[in-house]
């Protein structure tokens, strides 16, 4: 924990011998370090470094929730899972790692974050982001895959994206109902900080495209400054060309060369 490359009982998975993916993307790519958070509790930290660290090939090092060390990385995520075993609320005993203080000052400084799923949750506690995320709809935990359309790729996020394009990623949480205030939904909407929206197949956004009950449809969010991310579908696990789900990598590579 803390070092760079793979911890020795934790090994990460290099991409198999595709040589055609190797020589299209690996070559093209710019070097970002990334810091993954890890709580106890989380379970999506290993997944994120697969992607970085085993398919882009980018220096990834976990960084235990008691580090305040993080001026080394150029990207910090904030992975899935359910931190602290989700008691009082998700997100809500994270909030107070020293970790998570010093993740909210270097994004202050302008350095980018990423928090997927249970990492979103910790960036509303933390108000990195604006909102909450709550409990489904009907009250249970949805594992599926679903459309998610991108609704803005002047980002450095979704760059890599054509606006109004429809996505399949994973989402696997109960608690990813986004909910805000009426006027920080007109914020988020007029300032262009929503990315990402649940849709349905052919990209309508409408309650039968929207799996958990999230106002507005909405699966991510940035923050005004725009380096901070927080989206509950999992792109890192629609990264891998062996899973023939691969609609998540752009949002990495176009980041690592960003």
């Amino acid at each position: 924990m803390g070092k760079w490359g793979n911890s020795p009982n934790t090994p990460i998975p290099q991409h198999p011998s595709d040589e055609s993916f190797l020589h299209n993307e690996l070559t093209k790519l710019k070097i970002m370090k990334f810091g993954i958070i890890v709580f106890p509790g989380s379970n999506c930290d290993r997944d994120v470094a697969t992607v970085t660290e085993g398919i882009f090939q980018q220096p990834t090092r976990y960084v235990w929730h008691q580090e305040t060390e993080l001026g080394d990385v150029d990207v910090i995520v904030v992975p899935g899972g359910f931190s602290y075993g989700d008691y009082l609320r998700c997100g809500a005993i994270a909030r107070f790692s020293p970790a998570m203080k010093t993740v909210r000052e270097e994004a202050e400084k302008g350095k980018l974050v990423l928090g997927i799923c249970n990492g979103f949750q910790v960036l509303t506690e933390i108000g990195l982001l604006p909102g909450a995320l709550i409990r489904n709809r009907d009250l249970h935990f949805i594992c599926d895959r679903v459309p998610v359309k991108v609704e803005n790729n002047q980002s450095v996020w979704t760059r890599g994206y054509q606006t109004q394009q429809v996505l399949n990623l994973p989402i696997a949480h109960g608690e990813g109902r986004y909910y805000a205030a009426e006027d920080t939904l007109k914020s988020l909407e007029d300032n262009g900080q929503i990315l990402f929206r649940y849709c349905t197949p052919t990209g309508e956004v409408d309650e039968s495209g929207n799996p958990n009950g999230s106002l507005n449809n909405i699966a991510g969010i940035t923050n005004k400054a725009g380096n901070v991310l927080g989206m509950m579908p999992h792109p890192e696990r629609a990264a891998d060309p062996l899973l023939n789900l691969t609609d998540g990598s752009l949002l990495f590579r176009e980041l690592i060369n960003c």
